[in-house]
């Protein structure tokens, strides 16, 4: 039991960055993607 505290103090603050940060760039890889069809479906048009 004391080995998973130990395992939680020392990764636990970099895991809840690493999963803040992978929210984020999701998000922006979301919107990304959309300009990027919006993107095909305009060139296509012309």
């Amino acid at each position: 039991m004391e080995d998973l505290w130990t395992y939680v103090g020392n990764y636990g603050f970099p895991m809840v960055i690493a999963f803040y940060l992978l929210i984020r760039f999701e998000k922006k890889l979301d919107t990304l993607t959309a300009a990027i069809n919006e993107l095909t479906r305009t060139l296509e048009r012309g």
